[in-house]
């Protein structure tokens, strides 16, 4: 069976095209079944998201021409539409490029964990609709382990690469233990929402979320333990609470002004508080920053620090690269083993049935008032001469042909000592 990934993804396809190619999740295990029904596929699953549609397949040929056309046809694209954007891998290609997905070394933002995740749930899903067999199941096993390690053995994960992350882990700079402080979110958009679940897998115990639209915040906090949602302008009366304010709104004007921030900072006795402008134009007044007890950062010193950020994921690429290419070769080792397998079945019941019909003989001899001993004995021979004949015939017809490679796998097989004539 060939070990088929064929896809298309952020680098290879504008948004455009990968929207029209996405699988919606009530329709995965429908899509999987169809694409079992109409191709030489045994074994599929498919992998859905933002950025990247993919299939992992086992195919009984290496024909990955009606794999695109099967893709193409459920999405109603021709195949001058589709084509020009697919990337194909097989067999070995194929693992080492679900193992670098896995571990985010294929991602737009590199070394994120996200699409693990999303693995998991493609796995799943195809488990569900019946459609992977035993090389898929090992394979996605074998790609969640590996990618366990990657994030366990290097860093790659750990240096902030995004302005969500970026201004969380300044936060932890400030305060180092998280879970006793409180958050203040000024926005509701995309970076406030990552922002948020950043501060809560760092356990922080209340994120407030103030915003413009109530409902928007609401929706946000909502999603969190502790999250609790109120308007901009009630934001003044729980400024006090916050320890770290983080604001990214679309406002021409700014939000936080300098007397406000006075005003908590007195109701807080001066404790010290953390805050990200991550709008552009900026949502807290500068002046805020020359107060005493504020750490007020802006979108350009998280740049700095996302730039660190990306070069020591860059480096931590490198040293999961190499684990990769050990663990490709790890699960292809499996791979061959299997064919092992059958040969390893064939011979037995071979030489099972060489066993068999010689012992039957031995019974009639036996039954026939014939000498045990000569039974036995005669038993022994026929056995030894039934196992020996081919490999016999075999090695004599490699000797023949000059064909050395062969006697010496003989000898390594049947474990041969030289003989010293």
């Amino acid at each position: 069976m060939t070990l088929l990934a064929l896809g298309i993804n952020h680098k290879t396809a504008p948004v455009n095209i990968r929207e029209k190619v996405a699988f919606a999740p009530d329709k995965m295990e429908g899509a999987l079944q169809d694409l079992l029904n109409s191709t030489a596929v045994n074994e599929a699953a498919i992998v859905s998201t933002c950025n990247r549609t993919e299939l992992y397949v086992g195919l009984n040929d290496d024909d990955t021409n009606s794999i695109v056309s099967w893709l193409g046809d459920y999405h109603q694209l021709s195949h001058d539409e589709l084509s020009p954007y697919v990337y194909t891998h097989l067999d070995t290609g194929a693992v080492q490029h679900i193992l670098r997905v896995a571990s985010g070394l294929d991602s737009l933002v590199l070394g994120e964990p996200q699409i693990l995740g999303q693995l998991k749930d493609a796995y799943h899903t195809a488990s569900h609709a019946g459609t992977i067999g035993q090389q898929l199941n090992r394979l996605f096993q074998h790609t969640f382990s590996v990618a366990k390690q990657v994030r366990t053995d290097t860093a790659i994960g750990s240096s902030p690469v995004s302005v969500a992350f970026a201004a969380v882990s300044l936060a932890r700079q400030i305060f180092s233990d998280l879970s006793q402080h409180t958050a203040l979110l000024i926005g509701a958009g995309e970076t406030i929402e990552l922002v948020a679940r950043h501060l809560y897998e760092q356990q922080v115990p209340k994120i407030i979320v103030a915003n413009r639209t109530v409902e928007r915040a609401q929706l946000l906090a909502s999603q969190f333990s502790g999250g609790e949602a109120i308007a901009l302008a009630d934001m003044p009366a729980h400024l006090r609470e916050a320890d770290i304010i983080i604001s990214s709104t679309a406002s021409q004007l700014p939000i936080l002004g300098k007397g406000t921030v006075e005003s908590a900072l007195k109701a807080r006795k001066h404790r010290p508080m953390f805050m990200v402008d991550i709008a552009v134009p900026r949502d807290i007044e500068t002046e805020v920053g020359k107060l005493s007890d504020i750490y007020l950062y802006t979108v350009d010193d998280l740049h700095e620090v996302i730039e660190e950020g990306q070069k020591s994921r860059e480096q931590a690429a490198e040293q999961a690269e190499e684990i990769i290419e050990n663990q490709v070769e790890h699960y292809m080792g499996w791979l061959r083993s299997l064919e092992a397998v059958d040969s390893s079945r064939s011979f037995r019941e071979q030489i099972e049935a060489v066993r068999d019909e010689a012992v039957q003989c031995a019974h009639r001899q036996l039954n026939a008032g014939k000498d045990p001993e000569y039974v036995v004995n005669e038993l022994a021979r026929i056995m030894t001469n039934k196992f020996l004949h081919q490999p016999t015939v075999q090695m004599n017809r490699a000797a023949f042909d000059g064909r050395e490679e062969l006697l010496e796998a003989a000898r390594e097989l049947f474990d041969l000592k030289d003989i010293d004539n």
